[in-house]
């Protein structure tokens, strides 16, 4: 896509790379607007049926170039409108990405990085793996997403304790809490594992799984009402693909199902 964000397709797995390793992959606006491009790219490619984040170097993602941010704050403009203009978009397109999307968080994940992980539906770690909720450090409030994904995975309470108090989440810890999904040995096998657990997602029933997450995403914030509805019509295109007709006569028949993701 960039010099700042790699794309690699492999067996219908699409893995996104930030590439600034010298500023620990810090989103200045080139990175933001590449990931925006790449993430619209991957949602509509038919052959990606699952997506992996990962971070070059030995960190996953620090958030936003503070030195870029320097500039901004010394300019007439507002200090803040990348929120709307690159961060409200990305965290969209991540939330509702109809596929799995699976992040790879080898080393530190701070400020709008730690929220960009959390907007994954499965976070792999290793024992370099750490959270921050950075932004009350610089005197901001959370973006990103942050203020809906935290307290879905940790509680309200300890939601506000993490972005309050802006302390440092260590990889058993966010294991503990449920900010990762997996922890592995050791850092090395991180984007490995990641890329092996989005492929086993890839293999499986992805208009299923991008309905599930629908389901999630806005069940979440409707009434019961309205959640039905959405089921309703989340069953009916999973009810008109060729996955569900096949792997229900498999289980019928007692045979492994094969899914293609039509």
């Amino acid at each position: 896509m960039s010099d700042s964000l790699l794309l690699d397709i492999d067996a219908g797995v699409a893995t996104l790379t930030l590439n600034r390793p010298d500023s620990l992959n810090s989103l200045d606006r080139g990175l933001k607007e590449a990931l925006a491009q790449a993430l619209a790219s991957v949602s509509a490619d038919d052959s990606v049926r699952a997506v992996v984040f990962a971070g070059a170097g030995r960190a996953f993602c620090v958030g936003q170039d503070l030195k870029e941010h320097v500039g901004s704050l010394e300019s007439d403009g507002p200090p803040l409108d990348t929120v709307v203009r690159h961060y409200n978009p990305i965290a969209l397109a991540i939330a509702e990405m109809p596929k799995p999307v699976v992040a790879a968080v080898r080393g530190a994940a701070a400020g709008a990085g730690a929220s960009l992980a959390l907007l994954a539906d499965f976070r792999i770690g290793g024992p370099a793996t750490s959270f921050l909720m950075a932004f009350a450090r610089v005197g901001l409030a959370g973006d990103t997403g942050v203020s809906w994904t935290l307290p879905r995975l940790v509680g309200h309470a300890k939601a506000a304790e993490l972005l309050l108090l802006a302390r440092p989440v260590a990889a058993d810890d966010a294991l503990r809490l449920g900010m990762l999904t997996e922890l592995t040995g050791s850092d090395d096998e991180v984007l490995p594992r990641a890329q092996e657990f989005a492929k086993e997602l890839a293999a499986g029933p992805t208009v299923a799984f991008g309905q599930i997450k629908r389901e999630l995403v806005h069940g979440a914030r409707s009434t019961l009402s309205e959640a039905l509805a959405i089921e309703a019509e989340a069953q009916r295109v999973c009810g008109d693909t060729e996955d569900h007709r096949a792997s229900t006569m498999a289980f019928v028949n007692k045979q492994k199902a094969v899914f293609t993701g039509r």
